[in-house]
């Protein structure tokens, strides 16, 4: 797959603005999971998050998509809703070209919003303004769509409506961003070089932890021997893959491709969110940006 044809995108919107459906419709229409295996909320891992229908953590997904003749790969991550985490929030928009912004049209524009917002127009990311729940009878699509003209000074025209509950809007919503959002590029285009961005990580009793990574420059295999940039930890990738959305094992992991690769590593405090991933034989400098987290 070559960059023009990816697209990483990632979802902005306040709790129950609808993200968890509207991903949910997305993973339909481009038969990632099989409509007979749907269950509401899919991305929602933790069952507290389905129980109480808010996301605290939508797992990372890619989709492939077909538009014309033409075959993309989609990458949504989630950009976590709450402002104690904006570290967190800037290096998942540090992952991706381009945002939805996603406004409830019975609730319009919320404060905890704008935040985040203003880091992913920072931060120069393509927005795609959206409003959802147009099939509520509390939907306000007018009155919300001025808000939104306000806040981004867009064109009317701009601003798609989409239903997650009845699916309307969203395969439109699916060609804007292929249209809309720019592909990835590469720093480096030399092929012995190698460096991807954490952008979350999980621990598993079995694997060690395993880092949710965009690859920025180069490519990863399994068996590479690799080196956290700030912790200076070395290790040896024992798998890489990506979301579908179920880890998936892959060959490898190319520049621009958003994916895992468990690291074997047990001990606590070794990999963080902002680090950067790169080859021991030839390091590349960690990306700029990183801070040390402070736990919530």
């Amino acid at each position: 797959m070559d960059l023009k044809h990816i697209r990483n995108f990632s979802i902005i919107a306040h709790i129950d603005h609808g993200k968890s459906t509207l991903a949910d419709r997305m993973l339909e229409i481009t038969n990632t999971i099989e409509t007979r295996k749907m269950r509401d909320q899919v991305l929602d891992s933790m069952e507290l998050e389905r129980e109480r229908g808010i996301t605290i953590k939508m797992q990372p997904v890619r989709m492939e998509y077909k538009l014309g003749n033409e075959n993309y790969t989609l990458n949504l991550i989630d950009t976590p809703g709450h402002i104690d985490f904006s570290y967190e929030v800037s290096r998942a928009l540090k992952a991706v070209e381009g945002s939805i912004l996603l406004v409830d049209s019975t609730q319009g524009v919320q404060a905890q919003t704008l935040t985040t917002l203003a880091m992913a127009r920072e931060g120069g990311l393509k927005i795609i303004p959206v409003l959802s729940k147009i099939d509520s009878p509390l939907s306000r699509v007018e009155d919300v769509k001025e808000e939104v003209i306000k806040l981004l000074e867009c064109d009317p025209n701009e601003i798609l409506l989409v239903s997650g509950r009845t699916g309307e809007g969203v395969a439109e919503l699916l060609a804007e961003v292929v249209k809309r959002v720019p592909p990835p590029t590469e720093t480096y285009l030399d092929g012995n070089n190698f460096r991807a961005l954490v952008f979350d990580f999980k621990y598993s009793n079995h694997k060690g932890v395993i880092v949710y990574v965009r690859v920025l420059d180069g490519e990863v295999k399994k068996n590479d021997s690799l080196l956290f940039g700030i912790s200076e930890e070395k290790f040896v990738a024992l798998e890489v893959g990506t979301f579908s959305p179920a880890e998936t094992p892959r060959d490898s992991l190319k520049s621009g491709e958003i994916g895992y690769i468990v690291t074997g590593i047990k001990k606590p405090g070794i990999a963080s969110v902002g680090d950067t991933v790169t080859f021991l034989k030839h390091p590349l400098p960690p990306l700029p940006g990183y801070m040390k987290p402070i736990p919530v």
